[in-house]
């Protein structure tokens, strides 16, 4: 069996893992909090801007942290094809859970369904991710962490979209985005603790491309999204605060001749 490195890179891939993974919640969070404050086009648009921020903060999270994996005796490349299906299941079934919840008529039914299916989803970009990976040897998994890596997801997923229903507050937004990014991180390490690797050496060249030709390059431009739509958001005015500035103009106007 071939040595797994899963922080390679030391410190810094399991941290900046992390961080995105918070900055992804945080983010689909106050999204959520945002679409539930409105109607229509407005609900919509919000809960696919919270879609995609939690997505893209959960597959940069994984892509992140496969930065520092390494196995001794084989080189590792990345199947392009998979790899990007993996980030469009992310994307999808985040929204769909987001979606169960902004317009489920039964909370408690949509939370259950949403919970589900986005943690399912989760854990299918884990492991198509995973899929994606080509070595000179042959992957094995431990069914009982993949199992539990499975369970942690759906968990995960359940206690975020409980979170976008019930907290409002700033505060309690990042309490519950530190909480979340550290269940998603969990998801994934325990995942990546079930991988097992029979190397068997050869001088072939592996087919895809290397983490830093095609990971590298796509998380730190899906980083650059989560960055600057988190600034959008912390820009745009809350419904609290358009409807204080309209009563605000209105006995303005009212007294304009």
């Amino acid at each position: 069996m071939g040595h797994l490195d899963h922080a390679a890179l030391g410190w810094l891939t399991p941290a900046l893992s992390y961080v995105m993974a918070c900055i992804g919640a945080a983010l689909g969070l106050r999204c959520t909090v945002r679409a539930l404050a409105t109607t229509g086009r407005s609900r919509r648009n919000w809960l696919v801007t919270a879609a995609s921020a939690i997505g893209t903060g959960i597959w940069t999270m994984h892509f992140v942290a496969m930065l520092g994996f390494g196995v001794t005796g084989t080189d590792i490349r990345y199947d392009v094809p998979l790899t990007l299906l993996s980030l469009l299941v992310a994307m999808v079934v985040v929204c769909a859970g987001v979606f169960a919840v902004g317009y489920g008529k039964d909370r408690g039914r949509a939370l259950l369904a949403g919970g589900l299916t986005t943690g399912l989803g989760v854990a299918s970009m884990h492991y198509l991710g995973m899929a994606a990976v080509r070595l000179h040897g042959d992957v094995t998994y431990d069914p009982l962490l993949v199992t539990l890596s499975v369970l942690i997801a759906v968990v995960a997923a359940t206690a975020a979209l409980w979170a976008a229903l019930n907290i409002k507050s700033p505060v309690a937004v990042t309490i519950a985005s530190l909480i979340m990014g550290a269940a998603v991180s969990s998801m994934h390490y325990t995942g990546m603790f079930a991988v097992g690797v029979r190397v068997t050496p050869s001088g072939q060249a592996l087919p895809g491309a290397s983490a830093m030709q095609f990971i590298f390059p796509l998380a730190v431009g899906l980083g650059s999204y989560l960055f600057l739509t988190s600034a959008f958001v912390a820009l745009s005015p809350t419904a609290g605060e358009r409807a204080a500035s309209a009563s605000a103009q209105s006995p303005v106007q009212s007294a304009a001749p």
